[in-house]
């Protein structure tokens, strides 16, 4: 487990130098903390937009991580089932990121996913995944048929899964990964459902009703699957938010916003500030974003920065800059 917390803290954060000469803004969330040093910090890009499009784009523009120049790409998208954005992803974020993904020289592009509980192949087809892809030239691999030893098993120690994880071979091993969420509440006790919560359409079903019937561990337990893999490139689209209910249906607000990354904790922490900015329910509202126990455990474990000391938040543009600041001084207030 050791080895590989180190792999997961060595790859997490964005290279600074990537980012010089980038026009925009730079936000840094708050003071950081005694002894973190400056490249120590996450970069989080925030984009205020009401087009998907332009909304990938304009995230993709900005980044500073690793280029998927040369490398198969996995795309996971949120489908878990086929309602209606923020539902699952919607197709326009996800035909914009495989056209920017191609231009940036991704190669092999897959989507891959495991719906639940309707049948995979049911989602995609209700959601007109399989003849997008078709059209776009890209693979879909269904999760569900995948034959055991595509699987990848993990049982780190401390962990509250009764047996460990299997999380595809596809995705564990993957050249370049990319998570794609929506951003919203999680009425069924995960409390919100982002980048971090992505990762249970990485499991087989059967496993996943160990984590619903646990209520004490399961915000927990999300946290821990994400020790099996790492993204390259985290978008969430935040056009059109549940900001109570969710996952499937729930409250609607507009957002307006995309927000990108590599670091799952810090792109769901600037993410739970939204939800806190348009005004959430209580499990939101009333508890620290840090102390979020998706967010806590997947800190402790090394997945992600361990503060809101540790985030800046990128804004490309005068607009995004200003909510930018925004999401800054919430999360100074209530990280």
């Amino acid at each position: 487990m050791e080895q590989l917390r180190k792999q997961l803290l060595d790859r997490r954060h964005f290279m600074k130098a990537n980012l010089a000469g980038i026009a925009g803004f730079t936000v840094s969330a708050c003071n950081p903390v005694s002894g973190e040093a400056a490249d120590e910090k996450a970069r989080v890009v925030l984009v205020k937009t009401q087009d998907r499009r332009q909304g990938v784009r304009a995230v993709l523009d900005a980044f500073g991580g690793d280029s998927p120049q040369g490398k198969r790409v996995l795309i996971k998208p949120n489908f878990n089932t086929a309602d209606p954005t923020p539902g699952s992803t919607h197709n326009d974020t996800l035909s914009q990121l495989i056209t920017e993904l191609r231009n940036r020289g991704g190669e092999n592009i897959t989507i891959g996913e495991s719906s639940g509980p309707p049948a995979t192949r049911d989602v995609l087809q209700q959601k007109g995944v399989l003849s997008l892809a078709e059209d776009m030239k890209v693979s879909v691999v269904n999760f569900e048929d995948l034959p055991e030893d595509q699987w990848k098993h993990f049982n780190p120690t401390g962990n509250h899964w009764a047996n460990g994880f299997s999380i595809p071979r596809i995705a564990a091993e993957s050249e370049y990964f990319v998570s794609t969420a929506c951003l919203k509440t999680h009425g069924f006790g995960g409390i919100f459902t982002m980048s971090l919560k992505l990762a249970v359409g990485l499991t087989p079903k059967s496993i996943r009703r160990e984590m619903h019937s646990n209520s004490t561990h399961m915000r927990r337990m999300i946290a821990e699957l994400n020790l099996g893999y790492k993204p390259d490139l985290i978008v969430i689209d935040g056009i059109e938010t549940f900001t109570d209910g969710g996952p499937m249906s729930g409250t609607l607000k507009r957002g307006d916003v995309f927000i990108g990354g590599t670091d799952r904790v810090a792109v769901d922490a600037v993410g739970v500030a939204v939800l806190r900015d348009l005004g959430s329910n209580d499990a939101i509202m009333n508890r620290r974003i840090f102390e979020q126990e998706q967010i806590a455990r997947a800190a402790e474990l090394g997945i992600g920065v361990r503060s809101p000391g540790q985030i800046e938040i990128f804004g490309p543009d005068a607009a995004s800059a200003a909510y930018a600041k925004k999401i800054e001084d919430i999360l100074a207030a209530a990280g």
